[in-house]
This record gives C-alpha cells, sequence and structure tokens, in this order.
C-alpha cells in the first residue's frame, strides 16, 4: 500500500515508527525539513518539505496514488483541508486528526461531507483510556474488543497476592470465572504462557474475560480496590479538559492544577463543577496545600514528561490509590516500573495502534482481516481481533489438534454474540470473531496464527 502521512510531530513520527514496520511504501510530508532529513536516515521512507495542505506538495507527492492518506499535524484545520485536497485528487481512504473540542458535535458531519475515513482524536481517546483506570482502579490497562463484549486487562501482581505460586492450570480450577491470561510481563522479558506457567510477584498479566464478568473474575481475585473519588489533575492541556469533563459527568470530585493563568481561566468557565488551580503542579507546597496527601488519585498530565515523571513518584511516596502519568518519548516507558510508576498512558501510541488497525483491515480485504489491535507491553505484544470471513481449513478442528506458530494465543471467541474462553476441544467456526495474541509483528489475517 502506498501511505501518505502528513505532519511529522509526535503523533506523526509514531504513525510513520509503527507503519514503517508493515512493509508498506511510505511518504513523509512536514514543513521542517530537519524533521524529514531525520525520518528518512531512520526509516525506508520517502520524504517532502512543505505544507502538506498546498495542491502542489500533494501533486509531487502524488496523493492521488494514495491508498491512504493521514493529516496529524498540529492544526485540526490544517488535516482537514489536506484530507479533503487528497479527496478531491483521488487517494482512497483519509484519516484526519481532530482534537477541538468545539468541532467534536461535527465529526459525522465532517465524515461525510468531506468524505474523511476516520477522525482520531489523541486526547478524546486518551482521556477515554484514563477514565477506564479511575473507573477500574485495580487495573493498569483496559482494552475493549467486539464491541465492548470482550476486556482486555493488565493486572500487577502485588505482594501478598493469592496468584503468587499459582499456575495457570491450578489458578483456572480455583476460580469460577472464566477467564484466560494470555500474555505475562516479568521484568524486560514477555512471554505467552502454557498452562504450567507459575505467576511470581511482580509480574504484569494481561488477562482476557467477558465484560460482563470482569468484576467478579477481580473479586474471586482479591483485586477489588475501593472506588476512587478525589481526582486532582496537574495540567490543563485537552486530555485534562476531557477527563474532566468525563469524570465529573460519572460525580468524581475533580481538582485541576494548571500553570498558565489565561488558560485556568478558560478551564474555570467550561469546567464549573471542577476546582480550578492557576499554579505550578510540581511545586511541593502547592501540592500540599491543595491536598494531594488525601487524593485520591494523582494525574500528570503537563507537557513535559520529566515533570509528569518526578510528580507521579512522589504521589507514589505518598502511596496514592491510582497514580498516572502522560508519557510521550517510548524510551521512558521502560524505565517507567522500575520508579514504581505502574500507570502510563502514551497518546501518541493509543492512536498509531487505531491507524496501523485500520491499515490492516484495508490491506487485506479478501481475508479473515483485522477488525481491532491494541499494542501491550511496551508494544512488544498485539491483540487483535479478527473476523473469520472466509473459508478456511483450521474451521471446526479443536484447537488442540491445529498447529499454532510459537508465542501465538487463541485468547477469546465471540459467536453470535456469546463470549467463549478457548480450551483445547474449542474450534474457530465461519463468522466467529477471533481474538489473538502474539509476540509477532504484522500479522493481518487469521491464518497467520497457524503453521
Amino acid at each position: 500500500m502506498k501511505i501518505v502521512v502528513i505532519g511529522c510531530g509526535t503523533i506523526g513520527k509514531t504513525v510513520i515508527k509503527h507503519v514503517s514496520k508493515e512493509g508498506h511504501s511510505i511518504i513523509a510530508i512536514d514543513d521542517d525539513k530537519k524533521v524529514i532529513e531525520e525520518l528518512i536516515e531512520k526509516f525506508d521512507i520517502l520524504g517532502i518539505v512543505g505544507n502538506g495542505a498546498s495542491l502542489d506538495i500533494q501533486e509531487e507527492a502524488r496523493t492521488k496514488d494514495a491508498d491512504l492518506v493521514v493529516a496529524v499535524t498540529s492544526s485540526d484545520e490544517t488535516n482537514i483541508l489536506a484530507c479533503l485536497v487528497a479527496k478531491r485528487l483521488g487517494a482512497k481512504s483519509t484519516i484526519a486528526r481532530v482534537r477541538n473540542p468545539e468541532y467534536l458535535r461535527q465529526t459525522e458531519i465532517m465524515k461525510e461531507d468531506l468524505g474523511l475515513t476516520m477522525i482520531v482524536n489523541p486526547e478524546q481517546e486518551t482521556a477515554d483510556e484514563i477514565v477506564n483506570l479511575i473507573d477500574l482502579p485495580s487495573l493498569l490497562k483496559v482494552e475493549h474488543f467486539a464491541r465492548g463484549k470482550v476486556m482486555l486487562v493488565e493486572i500487577l501482581v502485588e505482594e501478598n497476592s493469592k496468584l503468587i505460586d499459582e499456575t495457570l492450570i491450578t489458578l483456572a480450577k480455583k476460580i469460577n470465572t472464566k477467564f484466560l491470561i494470555c500474555a505475562v510481563q516479568r521484568g524486560n522479558e514477555v512471554i505467552i504462557p502454557n498452562g504450567n506457567f507459575k505467576i511470581e510477584k511482580g509480574d504484569r498479566i494481561s488477562v482476557t474475560a467477558d465484560t460482563q464478568l470482569i468484576a467478579e473474575l477481580l473479586k474471586e481475585m482479591n483485586l477489588i480496590s475501593e472506588p476512587l473519588k478525589n481526582i486532582l489533575i496537574i495540567g490543563g492541556g485537552k486530555i485534562a479538559y476531557y477527563l474532566a469533563k468525563t469524570l465529573i459527568s460519572k460525580k468524581y470530585k475533580v481538582k485541576l492544577i494548571e500553570n498558565n493563568e489565561e488558560r485556568a481561566v478558560e478551564l474555570a468557565e467550561s469546567l464549573p463543577k471542577a476546582t480550578i488551580i492557576c499554579g505550578d503542579g510540581t511545586d511541593h507546597d502547592l501540592l500540599v496545600e491543595e491536598g494531594i496527601e488525601t487524593t485520591d488519585s494523582c494525574i500528570a498530565l503537563t507537557n513535559i514528561d520529566e515533570e509528569n515523571i518526578i510528580i507521579s513518584m512522589y504521589a507514589k511516596k505518598l502511596k496514592l490509590p491510582k497514580v498516572i502519568a502522560k508519557i510521550k518519548r517510548s524510551s521512558f516507558l521502560g524505565m517507567l516500573n522500575d520508579l514504581g510508576i505502574v500507570n502510563a498512558v502514551s497518546p501518541q501510541d493509543i492512536v498509531a495502534s487505531k491507524i496501523v488497525s485500520y491499515i490492516r483491515a484495508i490491506s487485506n480485504k479478501k481475508g479473515s482481516n483485522v477488525l481491532t489491535l491494541y499494542k501491550l507491553v511496551n508494544n512488544q505484544v498485539e491483540a487483535l481481533e479478527f473476523h473469520a470471513r472466509k473459508k478456511e481449513r483450521i474451521y471446526n478442528k479443536p484447537l488442540k489438534d491445529l498447529k499454532k506458530k510459537e508465542n501465538c494465543l487463541i485468547a477469546c471467541i465471540i459467536r453470535d454474540g456469546d463470549v467463549i474462553i478457548p480450551g483445547g476441544n474449542d474450534c474457530i467456526k465461519l463468522d466467529d470473531h477471533v481474538l489473538v495474541v502474539t509476540t509477532h509483528p504484522n500479522f493481518d489475517d487469521l491464518m497467520d496464527v497457524f503453521e
């Protein structure tokens, strides 16, 4: 496929990083010559310096031949215009990054009237992920598959956990709710476990289960935490706005600290039910004065990763029940666990996964294509939802009789709306939705899982 990425900031670079591994032809467009030169040197791509919304630049990039144009500059209007130009030139599909809250109600109109295939809002989607972590505070990560019917959650095995020293086989006998542990992070090692795998303290385990049964599962695992009530948000950007608005609608008590006076006034006007404080969220005295020691959750959302890390480390030292940090630099993600920061969100990775999922879906229109994709364990594991829509030799055969590639796991099957946590005697049938967890990159067809 030919893919044109317009705008090579943090989001654009992450999209290029993920998509370049998929074997597609990529052209990057940005008005910063240095950025384009760095990308050309780092990845096997072509680059053009200029305004991605310009007709001349798009003609130079031959977007008329593009299978997909992704516009992710910092300007919503530029992204919309770039996609409009690309569509008029003949690009098959277009994706625009649109972040302004004022445009939210217009997204469907924009998609229909302007021919946009998809609109992505990194800030809104990051806020949604944080809300999931606040609603279920014992979890490190929450993802949804099969239109919400299946949840994949990440759990930290802490000291005194009843999971320690259990194998997957013994644990399944002790817990009545059907579930499957599909991936484990142990230090820097990633494991797709078998039944004899023994759980240890400090493991981060990824579990799939029926969404309706997840609360019961957590109860059986002694992982039900006290509900959070008081939320402290540091930083008043767009993520903070979307997050505070949603939390307030769910009856949480929200306090937000923003350093910029003009922005603080805007937030106070748009979020009248939140307490808005104008001040430096890294100031120890201010944090104490505003009650960080008695809050239930501290969420660090400043634009500086180092500030978010320091704030989170301080909050963890205070033993707050839930601490979440926004991290933009992927190189930081690997060290956060050692610093005691177990909850981190990465807006660019969230959006990149969504875009890669769409790319894999449209690049495989004949087979059992990807419907949903999430990156897990610092992007080392992929969880993919496939639609078994084409007749294959593997159907109607017990899974125990099928030879799968190493480090591949069938984590869940959804059939006629019912969730099946599969055992060896279960089988895949035509029209099933199948959740696969694997360390292999670039799967775009269900048959990629099997030898």
